[in-house]
């Protein structure tokens, strides 16, 4: 007689997955982070439009992940690849 379910058998060792997904969490990473904090200054300064709010991130000095200054385009295209 076995001890187990035959059918559960390949979760007896079953590991974690690393990357998020549906009911998956990841956490945010430090660019995220400081992107979160930035947007949030930014619009507690009033700031509500998009061409002002690049502006603004720019102004603050703080720059894409790949190290180059914000544009319109580029932020839309941050925001889609984070899911926002």
């Amino acid at each position: 007689m076995k001890t187990f379910n035959e059918k559960l058998a390949n979760w007896i060792h079953a590991v974690p997955a690393t990357e998020a997904g549906i009911n998956k969490r990841q956490e945010p990473t430090v660019y995220e982070q400081d992107f979160v904090q930035h947007l949030i200054k930014a619009f507690a300064a009033g700031v509500t439009e998009l061409a002002d709010l690049v502006q603004t991130l720019n102004q603050q000095g703080f720059r894409c992940e790949s190290g180059e200054l914000w544009t319109s385009e580029s932020f839309s295209e941050e925001m889609q690849r984070l899911g926002y």
